[in-house]
């Protein structure tokens, strides 16, 4: 196995790599132990990185990490499809790329190093595993005008200035025009209009900032 964990008992490394068309025993019941812990591993690593976010923005960015493509993928890195124990029937069809049992024997294999080494141990490989993803998917996952003043930020520019230029319409279906203007490192301005002032500064910030980015990749 390409965990980077080794195991007192050798054993529980193979079972969680055999899957049920092997017969019994296999990886079943590790892999139900598995789900619930890296449900809560996952969920404590957003908890800490989304200090804001709600119940529901953290149960779908967790959907997001922990579903049966996202595991899948990390068990290919770990290539633990070479060394699955399947049954001939599994063997032929193709089972060890097949998502579903690579992401059960991803949870199997997690389960694993918690009843070999305890709970701290599978909560340190959990956070090896998906501490990239986490930082990723937190910076996807922050709204464009906070992504443009940490850009200006880092880069020791001044901050954006944000400009309603018009609203119009009936005041039930109002349409607003709003201006985001930047000074340095080049002086860059867009508009954008949104159905509210804030959904239009998040457009004319995307815009910016593509601006922005743009030039600097350019240079």
């Amino acid at each position: 196995m390409a965990l980077n964990y080794r195991f007192r008992d050798p054993s529980l490394a193979a079972l969680a790599l055999t899957h049920r068309s092997v017969g019994k025993p296999n990886n079943e019941r590790l892999e139900f132990l598995g789900d619930a812990l890296l449900g809560a591993f996952v969920a404590e690593m957003l908890y800490e990185a989304h200090p804001k976010a709600s119940e529901g923005e953290l149960s779908r960015l967790r959907a997001q990490l922990v579903n049966g493509q996202a595991l899948a993928a990390i068990a290919r890195e770990l290539e633990l499809g070479d060394a699955l124990k399947l049954g001939p029937g599994e063997l032929k069809s193709g089972g060890f790329r097949r998502d579903s049992i690579l992401a059960d024997a991803l949870e199997a294999s997690l389960a694993a190093v918690f009843l070999d080494g305890g709970l701290e141990a599978c909560r340190q490989m959990v956070r090896a595993l998906f501490g990239e993803r986490v930082v990723a998917l937190q910076r996807s996952s922050k709204d464009a005008k906070t992504r443009l003043q940490e850009w200006l930020q880092g880069h020791g520019h001044a901050l954006p200035q944000y400009e309603l230029i018009d609203s119009r319409g009936e005041d039930h279906a109002k349409i607003f025009d709003v201006r985001c203007t930047v000074s340095e490192p080049h002086p860059y301005s867009a508009e954008a209009s949104g159905a509210s002032r804030r959904q239009a500064e998040q457009d004319a910030a995307e815009v910016v900032l593509a601006l922005l980015t743009g030039s600097v990749g350019a240079a």
